[in-house]
């Protein structure tokens, strides 16, 4: 089972819903740990060894933007918002902060289940690769391994940026693509596992997290390039 074993955080202040999620979740074999209160999870978080987040946004004490946002950069874990149906404002916010997915409300416990899977699915992958999967394209370094990347300096030098699970699976993917315009409904289908409903902007957000990330001029991007009505293309200097 994909679920045994998984650490996993909920931070929900509606006692029904909370209730409904940790015991469904329970039922099928996840370790949750449940909290009303943002300011107490966020002391959870830095003390415990979770393996994923599901956070709502309006909590008492911080609420689950303030606390993606503290965590995203030590947090290696998928973060699943939960938002209020529609709100399209909250959505992007949560992906600009770093989130990885998001989920409206009213959940469903089946289809948030199904993405809990996908995501494990993914982490679980990417846990098995080998050392030798490491990928250089002109300075940039990336390696599914350690889930690293790294950027050589005009000094010799090496930085390691600090992207989230979803910008890494996603930069993976451009740059082992690198010099093939791949569209976005291939992206979204094979970085998030879902079918793509033509308007979803996760991809274009995370996109241009990158390039600041990068050092990629969002004006004139030289390495992650805009392909007009298409998609991206990862491009290899000649």
């Amino acid at each position: 089972m994909i679920a045994e074993s998984s650490r996993l955080l909920l931070v929900e202040d509606d006692l029904t819903l909370g209730k409904m999620v940790d015991d469904f979740l329970t039922g099928h074999g996840f370790r949750v740990r449940w909290e009303s209160n943002g300011t107490r999870a966020l002391g959870l978080i830095d003390s415990n060894n979770f393996d994923i987040l599901i956070l709502d946004i309006g909590l008492p004490g911080m609420d689950g933007i303030q606390i993606c946002r503290t965590v995203r950069d030590k947090f290696s874990g998928p973060i699943i918002m939960l938002t209020a149906r529609g709100d399209e404002i909250d959505e992007v916010v949560c992906l600009e902060v770093g989130a990885d997915d998001f989920i409206s409300k009213p959940v469903r416990p089946r289809a948030l289940l199904a993405r809990l899977k996908v995501h494990l699915r993914r982490e679980r992958f990417q846990s098995e690769q080998t050392a030798s999967s490491r990928l250089e394209i002109d300075g940039l370094i990336i390696d599914s391994h350690s889930r690293t990347v790294r950027q050589r300096l005009e000094c010799g030098t090496e930085k390691i940026l600090n992207v989230t699970t979803a910008e890494f699976d996603l930069l993976l993917f451009l740059m082992q693509s690198a010099g093939e315009v791949v569209g976005r409904k291939e992206i979204y289908e094979r970085i998030q596992g879902f079918a793509y409903d033509g308007v979803d902007r996760s991809i274009d957000l995370r996109v241009s997290r990158l390039r600041k990330k990068l050092g990629d001029d969002p004006g004139n991007p030289k390495r992650i390039k805009s392909v007009r009505g298409v998609g991206y293309i990862f491009a290899i200097e000649t």
